[in-house]
């Protein structure tokens, strides 16, 4: 079942950003092939560009503390699973300890690095890192997969424990609402939003066989969902049928 993601603010967005730009990376790097390795590198000096826009480790540091404080108030609590408590709050543990234990600046490492910033220039240019243009690259691609792998292992090292946490974090934010089945008549549909806590973070889920994709609109006050329709040839297309799918409003 098809699912989609809308942030409602700046800080859960970039969290988003990272972990689908993490996924591509590992993705790319398990395949195994220069042309997934030249993907992932490229994807890899891409998250490097999201994490200088944003203050992330204090970020997480902070909300790890928070999601802890508020998870050892359930210890005991006889409606949670005691087992899944404690595993969540040993995972947080150690994403803490690993992002307090790098000294420096998320990607610094990277950043250090001449070679790769080298790359990372030539990358905004279309077709910038042909071998003409950058032959060292060229030879790195073909030094072999091993080579490549080990490469990779020690220019990911520095940013795992900001993965982690940033998987936990999702992880507690796409639990912690309630899901409801709706219907988007002729295509639309618009909730009022209200309450002490707004939500940061929607979730919608449509069925395998529906042809049509999502479309959100939000603030503070209101969510207004548009189910379009695709044909590569032009811009999307307003859905006209009834859609049923399911909504779930997320919080920290």
């Amino acid at each position: 079942m098809p699912s989609y993601d809308y942030p409602f603010n700046e800080r859960i967005r970039t969290l988003l950003r990272v972990e689908d730009l993490f996924a591509k990376v590992l993705y790319n790097l398990e395949a195994g092939h220069e042309y997934h390795h030249h993907c992932a590198l490229l994807t890899l000096l891409q998250i490097l560009d999201v994490v200088d826009r944003a203050e992330l480790k204090l970020d997480l540091l902070q909300e790890l503390e928070r999601q802890k404080t508020t998870m050892s108030l359930l210890i005991g609590n006889p409606a949670i699973a005691a087992n899944t408590l404690e595993t969540i709050l040993k995972d947080i543990d150690i994403a803490s300890n690993a992002l307090r234990a790098e000294a420096t600046k998320l990607g610094q490492s990277l950043r250090a690095n001449e070679w790769l910033m080298s790359i990372k220039q030539r990358a905004g240019i279309p077709g910038g890192v042909c071998e003409f243009d950058v032959p060292s690259y060229h030879y790195w691609l073909g030094l072999g997969e091993a080579r490549r792998r080990q490469d990779f292992e020690s220019w990911l090292k520095p940013l795992l424990p900001m993965q982690q946490a940033i998987v936990i974090i999702l992880h507690i934010l796409r639990g912690s609402g309630a899901t409801t089945k709706l219907v988007a008549n002729n295509g639309a549909y618009q909730q009022m939003l209200g309450g002490a806590k707004p939500a940061q973070m929607l979730r919608i889920e449509v069925a395998d066989d529906v042809a049509c994709f999502p479309e959100v609109s939000a603030n503070k006050y209101a969510i207004n969902i548009r189910f379009n329709t695709l044909e590569c040839s032009q811009k999307p297309q307003k859905y006209e049928e009834d859609v049923k799918f399911s909504l779930t409003l997320c919080n920290l």
